[in-house]
């Protein structure tokens, strides 16, 4: 008898942030269509037990800080961060890592990126709102492999993210004048764009996402 031996897909747990802003549903939905085994949770447990976390956003920056600290997420988000676990920021999930934004007022955030989050000046219409695009930087992230340099994705902000260290810079993009579409520093990456709702390209960044946080095709 011959015994046919099948590889079984290995499907890393990812743990979606949930406090109460994310955009929960869509991005859940890409992680698992990228091959991602997912759950939306606020519970310490399973955020730590997790192989990998997403931290989505949309809205305020102050409301989103407010409900992180609340929900007691800040501190074990730090944590994993500093652990080493892989990390996807993705539109206010990007702008909470920074040092604070002048959203309505000046709000402080976690502070694990130095710099600040600015709104759009110039006249520009605000929200920066459709498609648009990236242009890699010298720091390409290993998230934008398979992706071309130029590539569209979809974005929805008024607001933008200034490093203090640049070389963390793996993206720009251009509205008015070129601003940080995405960075990268070791196990976190962030992007100011919607991956989960960019199509082909969009995916092909949870995919790499989860290959990163130990799953293979």
């Amino acid at each position: 008898m011959v015994v046919v031996s099948q590889k079984m897909a290995i499907k890393p747990s990812i743990t979606v942030i949930d406090y109460g802003l994310g955009n929960v549903k869509s991005v859940s939905k890409a992680l698992e269509l990228a091959g991602g085994s997912v759950r939306v949770s606020s519970e310490i447990k399973k955020i730590e037990s997790s192989d990998g976390i997403v931290i989505p956003g949309v809205g305020a920056f102050g409301k989103g800080m407010n409900n992180l600290k609340k929900a007691n997420l800040v501190k074990i988000i730090k944590s994993q961060i500093a652990s080493g676990k892989p990390c996807l920021g993705i539109c206010l999930g990007l702008q909470m890592l920074f040092t604070k934004s002048s959203e309505h007022g000046e709000a402080k955030g976690m502070d694990i990126i130095k710099g600040n989050v600015k709104l759009f000046g110039n006249n520009l219409k605000i929200p920066h709102m459709g498609w648009n695009r990236i242009r890699f930087q010298k720091q390409k992230t290993e998230l934008f492999e398979g992706i071309a340099d130029g590539s569209y994705f979809y974005f929805v902000h008024s607001y933008y993210v200034t490093p203090e260290d640049s070389s963390i810079v793996s993206s720009t993009t251009n509205y008015g004048d070129s601003f940080t579409s995405s960075i990268v520093k070791n196990n976190l990456w962030a992007m100011q764009f919607h991956p989960e709702k960019s199509g082909n390209n969009g995916l092909q960044i949870m995919k790499n996402f989860i290959r990163k946080c130990g799953g293979r095709q």
